[in-house]
């Protein structure tokens, strides 16, 4: 119970860190409630827990649906604890009934639930194990990533070229001098250039999923408006500043969005790292402006995300390096990050076809093209293309689909 509960809390506390659209009136509402129904668990006292799940359900339900969304992991969490209260009393009937309860609102910790002991007393049940198998199925990243290995080498359906914007752009070659990217990089070889660039990005401003990025989405505005609202950028703001910030200086570089399957569709989490090519390795590494990250083979040799992935599905052995962080606040460590983050969100994989600058500033008529790399066992493979128009913004949103690695990942050329 309680290390589910820590993480859960963490992970509210890492989205709310940065927010201010919070209804502070609930969170604070939240807390107290928290705190309560822990010392109801504590003694056991299944009445009182039973009181303070009700209220607490019913001023959710009273919530508007962007505020449930973020409150929608504690009450996951009350449920759960709930289930496991009455584990531990032994009556199995409501511990299941609990139990489905909260896997209907969306928890899907399978690990949690293999190693929680405070479950042993229905882990035999049948209705139990019916239900871990339906966990499992959405909650084991590594059980689902593995079912994924399998893709297509001779898909050849078409999808435009990859194309690598020249450091002699106008704009690239303006960010690169105000920001004097050239002394930042240093005079080493390419791949000190490559890491001194993303420790820089790293430092210079924060991640902060709790916000939108700018809506001009190019690293010259988004660092600008980061210094002076005294702000951070999600992930992908901070991919695609770095992006840029390679491009500027003749790397080639495209920003990765990672994502899980989701057959359930309730897990609109991802992540989004930076794939950068070394001359001197003649291969992709993997870049996380982040968490400050890269990952080396069991040799200390840098990985890409192709080969990241293949790892993880076979076991392989992975290091992260020492000093990943989050914000400089919390460490990164190999078991989160990689075998359940990245687990996770390593599933399907979709990048820009054009690197360059001011990718996806959203302007009416301006046509933004990627192109999605999925696993064989993906639900959803056709349409092979689709477009779609903002309204808001009148851009126009063109996704090819792939199930080649070999197009998705290949070398620039020059």
């Amino acid at each position: 119970m309680k290390r589910l509960k820590f993480f859960i809390l963490l992970n509210i506390l890492v989205t709310f860190i940065y927010s201010q659209n919070t209804n502070k009136a609930f969170q604070n509402f939240a807390g107290i409630q928290d705190s309560l129904c822990v010392q109801a668990y504590e003694k056991k006292d299944d009445k009182k827990y039973d009181k303070l799940l009700k209220e607490f359900q019913l001023k959710y339900d009273k919530l508007n649906a962007s505020d449930k969304k973020d409150f929608s992991s504690q009450l996951i969490n009350l449920y759960y604890n709930f289930c496991c209260l009455y584990s531990l009393q032994n009556n199995k009937i409501q511990a299941l009934n609990y139990f489905e309860k909260c896997i209907k609102l969306g928890y899907r910790d399978y690990k949690h639930t293999i190693e929680d002991t405070d479950l042993d007393n229905i882990r035999n049940e049948d209705k139990f194990k019916n239900l871990s198998k339906q966990i499992r199925a959405v909650g084991d990243y590594t059980y689902i990533l593995n079912r994924a290995e399998k893709y297509n080498l001779n898909d050849n359906r078409a999808f435009p070229k990859f194309t690598y914007q020249s450091a002699d752009n106008v704009n690239l070659t303006a960010l690169r001098k105000a920001f004097n990217l050239d002394s930042v990089a240093g005079t080493g070889n390419d791949i000190t250039k490559i890491l001194n660039l993303m420790h820089w990005i790293h430092n210079l401003v924060p991640h902060d999923g709790g916000h939108e990025n700018p809506t001009v989405k190019n690293a010259m505005n988004m660092i600008v408006v980061c210094k002076k609202e005294k702000r951070g950028l999600n992930c992908r703001g901070l991919s695609t500043v770095l992006n840029e910030c390679y491009l500027s200086l003749g790397i080639k570089s495209r920003f990765i969005t990672c994502m899980p399957k989701d057959s359930l569709q309730v897990d609109d989490d991802c992540h989004v790292i930076d794939m950068v090519y070394s001359i001197s390795l003649k291969k992709w590494l993997w870049i996380d402006p982040s968490f400050d990250a890269y990952v080396m083979n069991e040799n200390g040799e840098l990985l890409s995300i192709e080969e990241v992935r293949e790892r993880l599905i076979k076991n392989k052995p992975l290091i992260l390096n020492p000093d990943a962080n989050w914000n400089h606040i919390s460490s990164q460590t190999k078991e989160h990050y990689l075998f359940y983050y990245m687990s996770k969100n390593l599933y399907k994989l979709e990048c820009p076809i054009n690197s360059e600058y001011d990718t996806e500033t959203p302007v009416a008529g301006k046509k933004i093209v990627s192109v999605e790399l999925l696993p064989l066992d993906y639900y959803k493979q056709t349409p092979d293309k689709t477009e779609e128009t903002s309204k808001s913004s009148g851009a126009v949103y063109v996704t090819y689909k792939t199930n080649n690695p070999t197009l998705f990942w290949q070398t620039p050329q020059n």
